[in-house]
């Protein structure tokens, strides 16, 4: 019964309030058929190299790459969460250390930020935490501001491939609190620094750099999508 009142509830505020076509499709995937999607590769575009999670290219992923981007759309988080848990859950080279690990979003400036509401990203990898943290495990920490955006950069989006390097050199540096730190500490923890989409790398180098100056040493760079 209490599913068929369900079911007609979500009818009712469908024709009330219609969803768009990009929500209505995030609603008719499944979790199978998205976990399905998960390739974790290795991509040369950063130093180290990237670990990506799902194909860009098949247009269930970048609707919800632009759901969790543009509209803060909840599924849109839960699906990718769940993508980002599963690899965690398993990866081999993510805490072999007996110290933290800690998951670093990629930040967005302050007019980004002001203007959307949130960073899609760490609400990812909020949801994430929930998810692997309801399965009894507690070793990752998310670390929303440990790198601070140093300036506002034009929407990589907008740029030829070849500026877009030049647009994110210097983008970020470590926060106080990772360069007060001594490097005997900040060197025993790992460091999973995280972007939404990776293209030519030019963003997640940038947070590597800002990683590695502040004395970290194992760092791994991810994005959800390539």
């Amino acid at each position: 019964m209490m599913h068929w009142f369900n079911f007609a509830h979500h009818k009712c505020l469908d024709f009330l309030f219609p969803p768009r076509v990009d929500e209505r499709a995030l609603r008719d995937i499944s979790n199978d058929d998205f976990l399905a999607l998960v390739v974790p590769q290795i991509v040369p575009e950063t130093r180290p190299g990237a670990v990506m999670l799902l194909p860009y290219s098949d247009s269930r992923v970048r609707t919800a790459i632009h759901e969790a981007k543009y509209r803060g759309n909840k599924r849109a988080f839960e699906l990718l969460a769940l993508a980002l848990a599963e690899y965690l859950r398993d990866a081999d080279d993510v805490g072999y250390r007996k110290s933290h690990t800690y998951i670093v979003p990629v930040p967005l400036g302050k007019e980004r930020r002001k203007e959307r509401g949130y960073n899609q990203v760490e609400e990812i990898v909020r949801c994430t935490l929930r998810i692997l943290s309801a399965e009894g495990e507690h070793a990752f920490v998310l670390e929303p501001n440990l790198l601070i955006r140093t300036h506002e950069t034009i929407s990589q989006v907008s740029l030829p491939r070849e500026k877009r390097e030049e647009n994110m050199r210097g983008a970020f540096t470590a926060s106080l609190k990772l360069r007060s730190a001594s490097t005997a500490e900040i060197s025993q923890h790992t460091y999973v620094v995280i972007d939404d989409v990776i293209t030519t790398g030019a963003t997640l180098q940038s947070a590597i750099d800002a990683l590695k100056e502040a004395g970290a040493e194992h760092i791994i760079p991810l994005a959800l999508a390539h």
